[in-house]
């Protein structure tokens, strides 16, 4: 098995820059010619033979949707999800802060694996704790309020059922309050994810991958002896960061878009 993990893309137009980037990248993947820089300023490796691809949150700047009606500028994106998916290669999704109510379309129509909250996975014989890391920071109480109404299932069943102009306006303006509400300086959400990070690699978990914060970290620690990882997956806004694990190794990765 060898796993790709990206996050915080943000995608909204499809002309965006990020966004070309992106279906370029899962191009490079499909075909096995992915080139990235290691470590950023390291060397550069080219990765073959991809089987997943995990996407912790935020893929879509805003999502709410049900499954006959799609954001149109969304759908090259999907579309290119499929064509992976169907050359074999694994999709698995986790829900963001900006993107949620993602099971009913992804998991329901395309058959893709969605995770809500924190997914306990097995990567090559690795157990690893992977999410979007927006829950992270306990602290932060009136986001998680706000967090717990916009995923409640009353709230759920209403936007399915307001016209889909309405529903997107709407995804647009919980995208924003989403973002207002968990604005802090990186460097102080950093420190607390790694102190959850360095709590939950106490337990029986090799690896600890998250999002969010959009600064890309890799830490490595040993406990009990054993070699275990932190992985903050940076974004598609400023660094086109990416992780991948092949075999028991996990390595940060840069990609050379254009």
């Amino acid at each position: 098995m060898k796993a790709i993990f990206i996050s915080d893309t943000h995608l909204r137009k499809a002309a965006d820059e990020r966004y070309v980037h992106l279906l370029n990248f899962f191009n490079d993947i499909k075909s096995g010619q992915l080139k990235a820089l290691i470590d950023k300023g390291g060397s550069e490796v080219q990765v073959t033979a991809v089987t997943d691809i995990y996407i912790v949150g935020d893929l879509f700047d805003f999502w709410f949707c049900n499954k006959d009606k799609i954001y149109p500028e969304f759908i090259m994106i999907i579309n290119k999800l499929i064509e992976l998916q169907k050359s074999g290669i694994n999709i698995h999704l986790s829900e963001g802060n900006h993107d949620f109510f993602l099971q009913e379309y992804f998991h329901d129509v395309l058959g893709m694996e969605v995770f809500e909250e924190w997914a306990d996975v097995k990567i090559n014989g690795l157990r690893a704790l992977i999410a979007h890391g927006d829950t992270t920071d306990q602290t932060n109480f009136k986001y998680l309020l706000f967090r717990r109404i916009i995923r409640s299932r009353p709230f759920y069943h209403f936007q399915r059922f307001i016209p889909a102009s309405v529903r997107w306006s709407l995804a647009s303006l919980s995208s924003m309050a989403s973002k207002q509400m968990t604005v802090e300086d990186g460097d102080v959400l950093m420190e607390k994810m790694l102190s959850f990070a360095v709590e939950k690699l106490q337990e029986d978990y090799d690896a600890i991958i998250v999002g969010h914060c959009h600064l890309p970290v890799m830490r490595h620690y040993t406990v009990a002896g054993k070699k275990k990882t932190f992985v903050a997956l940076g974004d598609w806004i400023n660094h086109y960061s990416f992780a991948y694990c092949e075999n028991k190794n996990f390595y940060l990765g840069y990609y050379r878009a254009g």
